[in-house]
């Protein structure tokens, strides 16, 4: 023990604490330089509160204090702060826990490119330099009708890329009620300003008619814009120019139709008992020359974005020196490449698509989910919760069919605690749940913290790592 008199100086050297059997095997785990660094941090952090304690005399610091605290803050240190957490929320594809959950197929593909080299620019059958495009043009096109297809880092920077190629210093057409804003506050005007082109609003918020776009055509007209508003809807008094009669108007005026589709659905979703949402396929047919959209929204892969249209216009696009910076790397071409095969198979889709699956859950085997998980979770919350089985409505997320919701199941959660505490009771909870080893993410609503389960696919892991909640009576507080 580190028990010498007089304060700050009854601490151990670092050298002598790198010498105990603990930090020892500490060091063979995490390496020397880390220990050390978290070894000096845990000393300097107990000389400070020594010091600030001397008035009270010197404390006797044992060394297993001292490994403890080490290990807790390497444990800081080398813990990844990107991790898994249990998506209870009701929203399934949730931008901030990372949208579409991947199938095994695509996590396979990832792990096989990135274990070394691949011909990711790399043509095999020609031995010279390939287009990592290559990869999934091919496919994009049989799956989508488009002409030609390349992708970058996200739909976003798609947008940005289509607009900088083809109307840089230029006039691009958008109706007003288009202009939308997406997550973080990121807006259609501000993408479209930093990628060189003058917006020209025409129409109001709920109407727009063919004869604005016409009117307001000039001869710094690029392009005429429309853009699908994936996270709202706008009832009542409205119009909208169809995707069918905008391209008309600007190909009578020799311009090109471009779509911000967004939520990238390549089958019609009728077909698995889920709400129709335009396809690639369908706007493509009613006469777009270019759609973008992303990868990780109701297509269920990875984060890209995808443009899609005319050879002679995507081939411009691929010529933008910008389109380096923003392409995507082996791993997500490989994940993508694998989700969008599955699609040559559209039949197996809800099986082998995560994303499907999750969004064609049964009401019955919702509920029998919640029927088997309530009891462990009551016997952990004692005293200071009930927990029912409720009826709930799930939403899709991420911008894709923002008034549609799916029946589902959840675990409700109700503090029993005095009215005056029940809001502290509430935190409490929903803070435990979020410290479990796997993070369990739910929803706070009416006063009660809800778990939808349309997400809880690992059942068995989720009712094993409950112990530590241990909210029973006299322990809750």
């Amino acid at each position: 023990m580190a028990n010498t008199p007089g304060g700050a100086a009854a601490l151990p050297s670092v050298d002598r604490v790198l010498r105990l059997p603990a930090i020892v095997a500490m060091i063979e785990s995490h390496g020397r330089v880390a220990v050390t660094e978290a070894v000096r941090s845990t000393l300097a952090a107990l000389r400070a509160a020594m010091i600030r304690g001397a008035a009270s005399g010197p404390r006797e610091i044992l060394d297993r204090d001292i490994v403890v605290r080490v290990d807790a803050t390497l444990a800081k240190v080398v813990a990844p702060t990107l991790r898994p957490v249990f998506n209870l929320t009701g929203t399934v594809l949730h931008t901030n826990l990372g949208r579409a959950p991947l199938p095994e197929s695509a996590l396979a593909a990832i792990v096989d490119v990135a274990r070394g080299a691949s011909n990711l620019e790399f043509d095999v059958a020609s031995g010279r330099r390939g287009d990592r495009d290559s990869h999934i043009d091919d496919l994009v096109c049989r799956l989508t009708g488009a002409g030609a297809a390349t992708v970058v880092n996200n739909n976003a920077a798609a947008v940005l890329l289509t607009l900088n190629s083809l109307a840089n210093r230029r006039e691009v057409i958008v109706s007003r009620g288009e202009l939308i804003e997406i997550g973080g506050a990121f807006r259609m005007p501000d993408i479209m300003a930093r990628a060189g082109s003058r917006l020209k609003e025409v129409g109001t918020t709920n109407r727009t008619h063919p004869g604005d776009y016409e009117s307001a055509i000039g001869p710094r007209t690029a392009a005429l814009m429309k853009v699908h508003t994936s996270n709202y809807v706008v009832h009542g008094f409205t119009a909208e120019v169809t995707e069918r009669e905008l391209s008309g108007i600007a190909h009578r005026h020799g311009l090109p139709l471009i779509v911000d589709l967004g939520s990238g659905s390549l089958v019609d979703l009728r077909r698995f008992g889920l709400p129709y949402e335009p396809t690639v396929a369908d706007v493509l047919s009613a006469g777009a020359d270019l759609v973008t959209f992303s990868g990780d929204k109701l297509l269920g892969g990875p984060q890209a974005g995808i443009v899609v249209g005319r050879p002679d216009i995507v081939a411009r696009i691929k010529r933008n020196p910008m389109k380096r910076a923003l392409r995507v790397d082996k791993m997500t071409i490989a994940a993508l490449s694998s989700v969008l095969r599955l699609y040559l198979d559209p039949d197996r889709l809800p099986e082998r698509m995560p994303t499907l699956a999750l969004l064609t859950r049964s009401p019955a085997e919702l509920r029998a989910l919640a029927e088997r998980i309530a009891p462990p979770v009551r016997s952990r919350l004692g005293n200071i919760a009930t927990v029912e089985i409720e009826p709930c409505r799930s939403q899709i997320g991420s911008g894709s069919l923002p008034v549609e919701s799916l029946d589902s199941t959840a675990l409700t959660i109700r503090p029993t605690v005095p009215r005056r505490e029940q809001g502290a009771a509430l935190n409490r909870i929903v803070a435990a749940f979020r410290t479990l080893p796997l993070p369990v993410i739910g929803r706070v609503q009416n006063g009660a913290f809800q778990l939808d389960l349309r997400c809880l696919v690992d059942e068995t892991r989720f009712v094993a790592q409950l112990a530590p909640l241990n909210f029973h009576t006299g322990s809750d507080r």
